[in-house]
């Protein structure tokens, strides 16, 4: 089924002319999201915790900044961009209770409304943004006069302007000038859980440090191991991000082309691929999100202990050698 893509031809922003936006949450998207539209003419306020940084961080910016339940209140547009495991509880002390009927409630990732770890009112219309990029580069490319791509949805149009609201709001990031592709709230939230943990955050990063691992327990030198396996990451992800894979093959030599596709058959095997239809089967079910707000009511032990797990010989070595090229280092 081929996608549909809007871009800020197809937007109504009068839809905000009277329409106040609270963004709740000033972190990584949050901030990138109030600064984007406030940019573009909306009227944004923003809601955070007491004496909370992020909530100094936005008075600093300018922003009028009130509790999650008074922004909540004095909104006709909420976007929650908070972590996906606070959002429940966020939603039922704050939100729920303060959410005007005829409203707009939106979401920067869909997991918490998609597998019902909340249930939002019917009176109220419900949609979904999601830039694909963090909020610095969601940010840094708006001001650059150019957008990063999202994906949108809207789950209710009770209203009848829920559409033209999602619209508006992404157009308002930027996403407009580069496209804005309609989905839905159980899309956007399996395949993007999906990508990271099988590829992005889970698949490429345990690859590159087992690699590294292999080179060092062979008696390589750790500096030069990083830089086989870490640092040249970045080239051959710019190269596919910018043209694909096959673009990516013919930039590369023949030696690397042609070992690549030898040690693919033997690194991605038949097992590889059933476990990524289990990964997958398990976000679908819902039981990973009700794995990650378990252990959040926990108190985030099973998360504590994986961090503890990471292979912090690696860092040490990762500092010395980004210390060559301090102009390539950015803080996260």
């Amino acid at each position: 089924m081929p996608m549909k893509v809007f871009t800020d031809k197809d937007v109504d922003w009068s839809v905000f002319d009277k329409r106040r936006v609270a963004i709740l949450g000033y972190g990584n998207q949050g901030h990138a999201h109030a600064l984007n539209l406030r940019d573009s003419g909306a009227k944004v306020i923003v809601g955070a915790r007491a004496d909370s940084p992020s909530g100094d961080k936005a008075k600093a910016a300018g922003f009028d900044v009130y509790s999650y339940g008074e922004a909540t209140a004095l909104a006709d547009v909420v976007m929650m961009t908070l972590p996906d495991e606070h959002i429940p509880a966020v939603y039922k002390a704050d939100v729920a209770p303060n959410l005007k009927a005829g409203s707009a409630l939106g979401f920067a990732h869909g997991l918490a409304v998609h597998f019902g770890h909340i249930t939002v009112r019917k009176d109220v219309d419900l949609f979904l943004i999601g830039p694909k990029g963090a909020g610095r580069w969601l940010r840094a490319e708006f001001e650059a006069g150019r957008g990063l791509a999202c994906l949108f949805a809207v789950e209710q149009d009770t209203t009848g302007h829920g559409r033209a609201i999602a619209l508006a709001y992404a157009s308002g990031l930027g996403c407009g000038r580069a496209g804005m592709v309609e989905t839905s709230f159980a899309e956007e939230c399996e395949t993007d859980l999906f990508g990271e943990q099988a590829v992005l955050c889970g698949g490429i990063p345990a690859l590159i440090e087992a690699g590294y691992e292999t080179l060092v327990e062979a008696g390589y030198a750790p500096e030069v191991a990083y830089f086989e396996c870490l640092h040249e990451a970045k080239l051959i992800v710019d190269l596919m991000f910018e043209a694909g894979p096959t673009a990516m093959r013919h930039a590369i030599s023949n030696t690397a082309e042609y070992g690549g596709y030898l040690a693919a058959d033997r690194l991605v095997t038949d097992e590889t691929r059933a476990e990524m239809r289990a990964i997958l089967a398990e976000i679908r079910s819902g039981a990973f999100a009700d794995r990650l707000m378990k252990d959040t009511l926990a108190g985030s032990p099973e998360l504590g202990r994986f961090r503890a797990k990471q292979n912090q010989e690696i860092e040490p070595v990762g500092e010395s050698v980004r210390g060559l090229m301090p102009w390539l280092a950015r803080k996260v």
